[in-house]
């Protein structure tokens, strides 16, 4: 629960004064030895603590997603092995397991509407596995997405059959390997933010999304800001900043 639904179930008269005095007395995390669970993450910005699965033993990975699970009745994790999944299936048969994003999740069974609107756009299909991650990011944590995939440059009339759709988004998401020339593009065309987020796809010169990397913090296009390389979860939850600073604009 979040300070407010706190609040709420205390005016409800579902809990007592003194259940929620004990709430809020709780430490902000979780120690549990080889992690430190950050369970006041919610409070402070908005969004719970997920889980970068890759590299995580087992045996470490198998109760930090039963602590956060317990306390926020959802879990969200990145980077996920297939081999990871199927441990956690055996504990939690509802968990949901994408293989191109990587992502794992358990949502509430209350189902989330999403607000707003993010244009995710990929350059090729190759860049779609980021692309999703940065997407289903946003979803988990509330937005409205519209995925618009194959629409790089190299056709560029596909990018300009589905423009309205980009410039209606409240932030656009330009996933892109290769030279990275998408951001750049949507930069020019929009009057949202674009976070431009390069990935590895390419051949030898484009050196695992270094060329895409430094095309896009070099661009001459305003309003783009650039994540680290095959980021998509921070691309999506920055996006989803922005999407709710927008809501409140309005």
């Amino acid at each position: 629960m979040d300070t407010r639904e706190v609040l709420e179930k205390v005016k409800q008269g579902e809990i007592s004064i003194e259940e929620a005095e004990h709430y809020f007395r709780k430490a902000p995390f979780d120690e549990m030895g080889y992690a430190k669970l950050d369970m006041h993450r919610q409070i402070r910005s908005g969004f719970p603590e997920v889980i970068f699965c890759s590299g995580k033993a087992d045996a470490h990975l198998v109760p930090i997603v039963k602590r956060l699970y317990e306390a926020n009745g959802e879990v969200f994790g990145t980077r996920a092995s297939e081999q990871q999944y199927e441990m956690l299936k055996e504990i939690y048969p509802e968990i949901q397991y994408d293989p191109i994003s990587h992502i794992l999740k358990i949502e509430k069974k209350e189902k989330k509407e999403g607000v707003g609107l993010i244009a995710v756009c990929t350059a090729g299909t190759a860049d779609i596995p980021v692309a999703e991650e940065a997407a289903q990011t946003a979803e988990y944590f509330g937005s409205n997405v519209e995925r618009i995939y194959d629409v790089g440059v190299a056709g560029i009339h596909r990018l300009f059959a589905r423009l309205d759709a980009i410039q209606d988004a409240n932030c656009v998401i330009a996933v892109a390997g290769m030279e990275g020339a998408l951001a750049s593009v949507l930069g020019g065309l929009v009057n949202k933010p674009v976070i431009a987020v390069p990935t590895s796809v390419g051949y030898g010169a484009s050196m695992n999304g270094i060329s895409a990397l430094l095309t896009m913090i070099n661009s001459c296009a305003n309003g783009i800001a650039t994540v680290n390389i095959d980021n998509g979860y921070g691309a999506g939850y920055i996006a989803t900043q922005i999407n709710r600073m927008g809501l409140k604009e309005k």
